[in-house]
């Protein structure tokens, strides 16, 4: 499944990048392909594809990631894609 998550944030891309970084490996997990896109300073675009949802759903509800984002008051939008033509 195609998903497209959307997150705003306090901090500066670069430290979200750095998380991004260092949970690839479990971020491996659930997709098969990852690719971070710098919107601009506070905002990204993150597009997975996704092959276990319930992984990919334990891994942003985990305790770790919550507390990150209350600290980075970092707000993801999750939304499915599929291909038109």
């Amino acid at each position: 499944m195609n998903v497209c998550i959307v997150s705003t944030f306090s901090c500066h891309f670069d430290e979200f990048k750095e998380l991004f970084d260092l949970s690839s490996q479990v971020i491996g997990e659930w997709c098969s392909e990852s690719e971070l896109i710098k919107v601009n300073d506070h905002k990204s675009i993150m597009l997975v594809d996704v092959t276990d949802l319930d992984k990919m759903k334990e891994f942003m509800s985990a305790p770790e990631m919550l507390e990150w984002d209350k600290q980075n008051n970092c707000v993801d939008h999750v939304y499915s894609m599929q291909r038109i033509n």
